[in-house]
């Protein structure tokens, strides 16, 4: 396997956007593939990364159009497993800046089964990065069993986890319960500025990063749309800005944004310990890219991130 390679452990998503239809007494869908570290997994392999997805896929015909769409962006499947469930649906409503508010049909379905067996065949001896989070990681039964197997998995390997809070699925104090476990786990920690106020309400990005450095973790990065990123590390500060750009709608854009990051660190050998060689420099590299990552996904329907050429096409034209 290459040393490069970041795995992503998580849940696939059938992302369904509302859309007109033909008669009052209708409702017409548009399907397509999402789930957080399905994104994140995607926009890795687009930029150049390997990446490879542990995935409980169904065979139904969200299934199919996972994998289908996996395979297409060169995401490794090759531990994902063959699931007998149903895959997770997820309908979503679109406001007029673009964000979407989901409603979700998740009961017994494939991503949240995970079994010890399943997972301790995985190999991460070739692996620089595990990036976890959201869904899989809390709700059960598996959710104990990714948890587990992160911390089997992290004193070899740079841990990665996005908490992607979904308080219609799993209310946020189990998260709250949860976190600082996982901050003993992990390296990285990347959430929102919505995720930021469900799990801390009234606490300032400040305070949660401090609090969050005291629990373990090295490097905090809280994103927060047109403003950019507030990362810390070690509880040093750093402002980064967002790009300018044209938002169709928001879906998938800090997936994107954790994959630019995990991308940026992995292409300069900073993966794959603790991160004792981390800088600051390398920190706000990082983040840039990471916005630049997120802003190419804004600007175009649904969870779809940039591919490598794309990227570089873009960051051409803003330099003429």
């Amino acid at each position: 396997m290459n040393p490069r390679q970041i795995t992503v452990l998580g849940e696939c998503v059938a992302d369904a956007f509302t859309e007109p239809a033909s008669a009052s007494n209708e409702l017409a869908l548009r399907v397509l593939p999402g789930g957080g570290p399905a994104n994140t997994a995607v926009s890795l392999a687009r930029l150049g990364t390997p990446a490879r997805f542990l995935a409980r896929l169904s065979g139904d015909v969200f299934g199919r159009l996972f994998r289908a769409h996996l395979e297409a962006s060169g995401v490794d499947l090759s531990d994902a497993v063959a699931a007998v469930e149903p895959s997770t649906l997820a309908v979503a409503e679109l406001d007029a800046g673009g964000q979407a508010a989901f409603s979700f049909h998740a009961q017994d379905t494939a991503d949240w089964q995970w079994t010890a067996g399943e997972l301790e065949r995985v190999d991460l001896s070739g692996t620089a990065c595990l990036h976890t989070g959201s869904l899989a990681l809390v709700r059960e039964p598996g959710g104990v069993v990714v948890e587990e197997f992160l911390a089997a998995a992290a004193p070899r390997t740079t841990i990665s986890i996005d908490p992607n809070v979904r308080p219609l699925l799993v209310r946020p104090d189990v998260y709250r319960a949860r976190l600082t476990r996982w901050c003993r786990l992990a390296d990285v920690l990347r959430l929102s500025e919505d995720d930021l106020a469900l799990l801390l309400p009234r606490v300032s990005p400040e305070q949660a990063c401090d609090l969050w450095h005291a629990a373990g973790v090295r490097l905090v990065v809280i994103t927060r749309g047109a403003d950019g990123a507030l990362a810390s590390l070690d509880g040093e500060r750093l402002h980064v800005p967002a790009p300018v750009t044209r938002v169709v709608d928001t879906v998938g854009a800090g997936d994107s944004f954790t994959a630019g990051l995990l991308h940026h660190l992995g292409a300069r050998g900073l993966l794959g310990g603790r991160l004792t060689e981390l800088r600051p420099d390398d920190v706000v590299d990082a983040c840039a890219f990471g916005t630049r990552v997120a802003a190419l996904t804004c600007s175009v329907a649904g969870p779809n991130p940039p591919w490598r050429d794309q990227l570089a096409r873009s960051e051409a034209v803003d330099t003429v």
